[in-house]
């Protein structure tokens, strides 16, 4: 059984297929009867799927696919529950655990729709969605008994993050309190400045300092990227993108010549790369 609200009242509904979900997943773990590989696993070994199935869940959004999209989800569904399963298997939390965490959040998150309290603005919606979040992280510290020890405005920033996005929210943190340059070109200048000293770093001894600089810079382009408000993730995925068209296109037009890459020229390739950008690939 799950629960649904409509406007402000909670119901509660029926939901066989997640049922089925959840009793195929404890078929999976049943020592003896189960599967040798679902029950040698851990949270901590599963734990790269769910990034990978993230990944490509939001491929097939970017695509636009909605049979992928439907899919991807699922198998993103899916580690959900495997790690409820883990956890429920130890004693530690459920499934439900889970989903009334959740629920739990969200109704405390939005005291515009499930409160009293009445919004004008989007913008509003987010002042207070962060102090909700600010109020949570604070009572979560209280309750581990850590005090301040992890009070700092970043303290809650994943580690695990890909990096480009990691820039971002540690960026957009520090901007709340005025830590920022109020003009994209701004940013752009110091972006200059990070290749110029990339440039000094080359001409140097040292491999950590070029990699270093290397870092600035894209910490830099990541900030550009959101003050431009671009996801750099998204961008660079596009860009990834494109030049895989590019690329193929040079090699379908080499392979017509009876050729290839490795027999190519880098100017025959270029060329041909110039070409590919002509049609619009």
């Amino acid at each position: 059984m799950s629960h649904i609200f409509l406007g402000r009242e909670l119901l509660s509904m029926p939901s066989p297929a997640l049922d089925q979900l959840l009793a195929i997943m404890a078929a999976l773990r049943t020592p003896g009867t189960g599967c040798p590989w679902d029950l040698a696993q851990t949270s901590r070994s599963i734990a790269p799927y769910a990034i990978e199935e993230a990944y490509e869940a939001v491929d097939a959004i970017e695509r636009g696919d909605l049979d992928d999209i439907r899919d991807e989800l699922g198998d993103l569904l899916l580690q959900v529950v495997f790690h409820a399963r883990i956890a429920e298997e130890a004693g530690q939390f459920t499934f439900d655990d889970v989903a009334q965490a959740i629920c739990g959040k969200m109704i405390r998150r939005h005291p515009h729709v499930f409160g009293d309290l009445r919004t004008a603005s989007p913008e509003t919606v987010q002042a207070n969605w962060e102090s909700i979040k600010a109020r949570e992280r604070q009572d979560k510290r209280d309750r581990s008994g850590s005090g301040d020890a992890k009070a700092g405005l970043l303290a809650d920033v994943p580690v695990t993050l890909p990096g480009l996005t990691r820039a971002v929210k540690l960026q957009s943190k520090a901007s709340r309190v005025g830590f920022d340059w109020g003009d994209a070109r701004l940013v752009l200048a110091k972006i200059r400045e990070e290749i110029g000293e990339i440039e000094e770093a080359l001409d140097g001894p040292s491999a950590e300092a070029v990699a270093g600089e290397i870092g600035d810079l894209l910490f830099a382009v990541a900030n550009l990227a959101r003050h431009a408000k671009t996801d750099p993730e998204t961008a660079v995925r596009a860009t990834n993108s494109k030049f895989e068209r590019r690329f193929a296109y040079i090699e379908q037009e080499l392979a017509a010549r009876g050729s290839s890459p490795e027999a190519a020229t880098l100017d025959e390739m270029d060329a041909l790369w110039d070409e590919a950008k002509t049609r619009g690939l």
